[in-house]
């Protein structure tokens, strides 16, 4: 794939089985956002982190997020940044608000309704326990992402039978085909 991408995990930094982690093995160059804390995450501190990520860029990259990092990548938009993304491609964003939600509420709410000043694309699922198919219609429209709704997927993890998933990574592939270089 010919396009800088940097990985954006969510809680607890997506296991060896989740699809984040067999794109990072299958393409040397991407890299993925580090962590201080993957159990307990402080938003300001991640925003930092994303931030610091994206500076050491050569170039602009394209956000490839899931779960809790699709929330980072939005609330990194919010922090008015300097730098600048190609785009992001955000697979199974959590809705941190909702009480299903693993984490201590308040910690990266409330989620920005604003649009997002880059290209992005959201992939959902209508049956994630984490987000509501309308919660993630709203966050699409909210952002200004085109959106690709793939049925009942679960959380688009590991967990769910999304190991390589090769199917997103060729919507990846279209999405970075969109993108001005």
């Amino acid at each position: 794939m010919k396009c800088d991408i940097l990985i954006v995990a969510g809680l607890w930094n997506s296991g060896p089985d989740h699809w984040q982690t067999h794109w990072e093995a299958k393409y040397s160059k991407w890299e993925r956002v580090a962590h201080r804390d993957w159990q307990a995450p402080d938003r300001d501190e991640w925003v930092a982190e994303l931030d610091a990520a994206i500076a050491a860029c050569q170039g602009r990259p394209i956000l490839v997020a899931h779960s809790l990092g699709c929330m980072l990548v939005a609330q990194w938009a919010q922090a008015s940044s300097h730098l600048n993304v190609a785009g992001a491609f955000l697979v199974a964003p959590s809705d941190v608000e909702a009480p299903s939600y693993p984490i201590a509420p308040g910690a990266f709410s409330p989620v920005p309704m604003q649009p997002l000043p880059f290209p992005s694309m959201v992939v959902a699922s209508s049956d994630d326990p984490y987000a509501t198919i309308e919660r993630s219609r709203a966050f699409a429209q909210a952002w200004g992402s085109k959106l690709v709704e793939i049925g009942d997927a679960g959380h688009i993890n590991a967990d769910t039978g999304y190991g390589p998933w090769p199917e997103g990574e060729q919507m990846l592939e279209a999405f970075c085909s969109t993108l001005q270089p």
